[in-house]
């Protein structure tokens, strides 16, 4: 099915709250809908915080639709790979050979690691391209549900015909929506996270890694890490996932590089020849959020997407692709509205369609965090003979990583926005309609 997007006759004017991934991709595929956007963000530049990001097949092929510029595609990295070790030798439990081919073969887009900076500042770059207005160093204190309309630190105001909340875990929207405080949980978990450019890494079989994209996962106690290489295989990125130890209140601080060593003593040396390289790091709490009950407000001039309503754990790298795969269905659907008295029903479609879905993958990371964390003994034994069973053998589900799983990675990866969206309006086609006529 062809990738297209149609524009709708009418024009509505959009608030977009928040210029991370989420909120940009809501942006781009609001424009393309024919929408005027205004994107209200408490940053004052678009540099943000983070490292590496693996783009998966169900949203590098929006990415593409979108005509990003090629630069992008340059500065990513293809794995040609993903092994998973045990924890403490670094024994192959698992290994996909070809897996770029593989990605593009059987999803039609590729699988590539990008820095997050790099995909932020693309989607950035075309969202201006096609119109859409940034309104930079504005902090939303309010929302005023009734009018549409946000009220920002500065005194100033917009309103518009939708806001869409894209302000990430500590939505300040959120509050809003529901009168108070409310604060995302801790998980127990959190993560180091660690960048090193190829010139810090001596020649040899480190620095060959690195220069020959691949994802590896070493999987322990109570923890994991995984590394893969960015930038063309210039950067690698390590994230380490570990029982969380920072104090109540503190979602991010600077880590101690000999506790982080520390923690990893018994692991495999590869995984502790690439940690000796490393002079500073920071731990980040890794936090999640209850299911909420609806995502659009009573008078559907309000929507969430991304973390404001589903965040997730890293574990299937799905926070950042599930974000923009919410802005593209988003956008999408508002593209085929004839008129305004078809919003509602565009936005409990957008709800419908990607509350499930969301809430499914959050299920199945705390399943991958279950699998790759499990302590020495009797269960960790059935898996690793599980993995060493199928090892060099076509795949069959059930499958301890969910990565390359047949049945869930066809699941995550097969995911086309634009055919879930094309066949969900040819089927309920918008009508003068209204939620509550609707129960």
């Amino acid at each position: 099915m062809a990738q297209t997007q149609q524009a709708s006759p009418i024009c509505l004017d959009i608030i977009v709250v928040g210029a991370g991934l989420s909120g940009l991709a809501a942006s781009i595929s609001c424009a393309l809908s024919g929408h005027r956007v205004t994107i209200v963000e408490s940053a004052k530049e678009l540099l943000e915080i983070g490292a590496g990001l693996q783009v998966t097949p169900n949203s590098s092929r929006l990415l593409q639709a979108w005509d990003l510029h090629g630069q992008l595609w340059e500065s990513g990295a293809e794995p040609s790979c993903l092994t998973v070790h045990r924890y403490s030798d670094g024994k192959v439990l698992a290994h996909d050979a070809d897996f770029d081919q593989k990605m593009r073969t059987r999803y039609g887009a590729p699988f590539v690691d990008f820095h997050r900076v790099d995909v932020q500042l693309a989607l950035a770059a075309r969202a201006r391209e096609l119109g859409v207005t940034f309104r930079m160093g504005q902090k939303v204190e309010d929302v005023d549900f009734e009018s549409a309309t946000v009220h920002l630190s500065s005194g100033a105001s917009a309103t518009g015909d939708l806001i869409i909340a894209a302000d990430g875990l500590w939505s300040r929207c959120r509050d809003c929506f529901f009168g108070r405080k409310d604060p995302p949980k801790p998980t127990g978990d959190l993560a180091y996270r660690i960048v090193l450019d190829l010139d810090q890494i001596p020649e040899g079989e480190l620095r060959e890694r690195v220069a020959s994209p691949a994802v590896h996962f070493w999987i322990g106690p109570g923890g994991h890490a995984v590394g893969y290489s960015l930038r063309g295989g210039s950067m690698y990125n390590i994230v380490l996932l570990v029982p969380d130890d920072l104090p109540e209140g503190v979602s991010k601080q600077p880590g101690s590089v000999e506790e982080m060593r520390a923690l990893f003593a018994d692991w495999d040396p590869v995984l502790r020849q690439y940690l000796d390289l490393v002079d500073s790091v920071d731990k980040w709490k890794l936090m999640h959020r209850d299911e909420l009950p609806r995502w659009v407000n009573d008078k559907s001039n309000f929507v969430f997407i991304g973390d404001a309503c589903h965040p997730m754990l890293p574990y299937l790298a799905q926070g950042a692709n599930s974000a923009i795969e919410d802005g593209a269905v988003l956008g999408l659907l508002l593209g085929y509205i004839q008129k305004k008295e078809h919003i509602p029903q565009a936005l409990h479609m957008y709800e419908r369609l990607r509350k499930t879905r969301g809430e499914a993958i959050v299920r199945e990371t705390f399943a991958q965090r279950k699998a790759f964390h499990m302590q020495d003994g009797p269960e960790q034994v059935s898996r690793d003979e599980l993995f060493l069973s199928q090892l060099g053998s076509e795949l069959q589900a059930p499958y301890p990583s969910r990565w390359s799983c047949p049945d869930v990675q066809k699941w995550l990866y097969g995911y086309n926005a634009f055919k879930e969206v094309q066949e969900a309006v040819q089927q309920d086609p918008f009508r003068e309609w209204s939620f509550s006529a609707s129960l």
